[in-house]
């Protein structure tokens, strides 16, 4: 019998190829929802613990759904401890994201608790999902964990801005991901995403993120997505179950298509 490997992650495979990820974001809990979109050929979907209550057994259903179908997962965690960070990797969570980071100091404590030796001091059980049960002998998982799984941590405020390079530049860290909509919130411009403060914050979050040699993801739509990824971004969220089904939902009730906000989630 062979040893078990960690599942690969589909997001970081084609990142790494020079490709453009896409993923949407769920707000329902309902694992039949993930399990579609996976169906459907969608890279990546992103569900949420910072606004929506879902439980970690709801998480746990809505990883597994989708890696059936080699669909990665990434969890937006709640902010708390390290358990709160780690446990959607024990899940087998592809990534975990993490918002409003607003220093480098902060960045290096997540990197701390989220990593394993030599990067971080993430600690070690291997006795879940993304270590096979134990399966996988422990210097190969804290490799594979390391090689196979990210973070990314969320720029939605103006304080990180004035640190944004040696963010970008601390081992451990895959991803920065630009929240326009926060961002737009704390600068006093609610909801004007293409404010021009805004704008310039989209394009300084991408180009650290290219010079440090990492990844650069934010919201967008099908439409500006090629707009976007001429900027830097290599991951975009380009809708979400909530907008889609209201979409629907409001086509049958025989209402006219109203101009809706494209949140993908900020």
């Amino acid at each position: 019998m062979s040893t078990p490997i960690m599942r690969r992650s589909r997001v970081l495979q084609q990142l790494r190829s020079g490709a453009i990820v896409h993923s949407i974001k769920l707000n329902f809990a309902d694992a039949r929802i993930a399990e579609m979109a996976a169906l459907l050929g969608i890279d990546c979907i992103w569900t949420d613990m910072e606004h929506v209550a879902n439980d970690w057994s709801i998480i746990e259903n809505q990883i597994r759904a989708a890696k059936v179908h080699d669909t990665d997962t990434i969890v937006r965690v709640a902010r708390g401890s390290y358990s709160d960070y780690i446990r959607p990797l024990e899940l087998d969570a592809a990534g975990i994201m993490v918002p409003h980071v607003k220093s480098a100091a902060e960045a290096e404590e997540i990197v701390r608790a989220v990593k394993f030796y030599p990067i971080g001091l993430r600690p070690v059980d291997g006795g879940n999902a993304d270590g096979s049960y134990c399966l996988i002998p422990i210097t190969d998982y804290i490799h594979q964990a390391n090689a196979e799984r990210f973070v990314i941590l969320q720029i939605e405020d103006p304080e990180p801005l004035a640190e944004i390079d040696r963010i970008a530049q601390l081992p451990g860290v895959d991803m920065l991901f630009f929240g326009p909509g926060d961002f737009s919130q704390a600068i006093g411009a609610p909801g004007q995403l293409e404010h021009p403060q805004v704008c310039e914050a989209r394009i300084r979050v991408a180009e650290a993120a290219v010079r440090a040699g990492i990844f650069a993801g934010t919201v967008g739509t099908p439409d500006n997505s090629a707009e976007l990824a001429k900027l830097g971004y290599r991951f975009i969220n380009i809708g979400s179950d909530v907008n889609g089904l209201g979409s629907y939902f409001r086509r049958l009730a025989g209402r006219q298509p109203e101009s809706v906000h494209q949140r993908g989630g900020y």
